[in-house]
């Protein structure tokens, strides 16, 4: 089983005074969850989130139907968090990440993810999407009546279509790939991708081949920008850092593009 090397960080940023992001950065899943709702307790939903991918992070073997199975429970543990809790009524979370799991006998990584939180893949020179946003601007940039671009500006840029906390259960989206030595993974919260483009992400990465310093230069490139939300990155590295690296020229592509969807729940 190859190892992975990893750097994380969160921050409150500079306009908001509550922290509501939660981060795992454990020795096989890594994720990021967003907490909405503010006063109606976003910080409890992604922690309460994040308690049950560290749970599945001690579980051995795990299984792509095992990441389901977790975010099913931590939904649940949302749910039951707002019947007890009235003031509660509406919290939710985002989440995003990755999971080493095993697959016909070989390892493979797990991605996945419920909202607009993303994981971003570095593999054979280039910096792809590896998540598709559950948002509304996402849904306008698929039917072609808005840009990349203009997504970042939409008014409608911060709605989601699927979160953590919701009766029914969210489906989640999950992609299976093989493991190849040399892996990079980013995985973030949208107070960064809010605040970087695709192409800043890009060049930060190829910047930094060490995963700490990486996850330090992404959240320093995000307080620069203003980092008007909460900011939480993970940078994951698998096996051997002076393999293939990043090569910035390549393009920047997304899962509609490029990847091929090999699972879901």
């Amino acid at each position: 089983m190859l190892r992975a090397a990893s750097g994380a960080r969160t921050d409150v940023g500079l306009k908001r005074t509550l922290n509501e992001d939660s981060i795992v950065a454990g020795v096989r899943v890594w994720a990021v969850a967003d907490g909405m709702g503010g006063h109606a307790a976003g910080d409890v939903a992604s922690r309460l989130v994040a308690e049950s991918l560290r749970e599945l992070d001690a579980r051995e073997p795990r299984r792509p139907a095992d990441v389901v199975n977790c975010l099913g429970v931590a939904n649940q543990r949302v749910l039951d968090y707002a019947a007890d809790v009235p003031s509660a009524a509406g919290l939710g979370s985002t989440v995003a990440g990755i999971a080493q799991v095993v697959v016909g006998g070989a390892d493979h990584w797990a991605v996945f993810n419920v909202g607009d939180s993303r994981v971003y893949r570095c593999r054979a020179g280039a910096v792809s999407r590896a998540t598709v946003d559950h948002s509304e601007t996402e849904e306008l940039i698929l039917e072609g009546r808005i840009s990349e671009d203009e997504a970042r500006h939409h008014r409608l840029r911060n709605v989601i279509t699927r979160s953590i906390g919701t009766d029914p259960c969210p489906r989640v989206d999950l992609w299976v790939l093989p493991q190849v030595p040399g892996d990079r993974f980013l995985v973030c919260s949208d107070g960064l991708t809010n605040e970087l483009t695709d192409a800043e992400i890009a060049r930060i990465l190829f910047a930094n081949p060490d995963p700490d310093q990486a996850a330090g230069a992404l959240l320093a490139g995000a307080l620069a920008a203003g980092a008007r939300d909460n900011v939480s990155v993970i940078v994951v590295d698998l096996g051997d850092p002076s393999g293939p690296g990043l090569d910035f020229e390549d393009d920047i592509t997304t899962p509609r593009h490029r990847l091929t969807r090999e699972g879901s729940a």
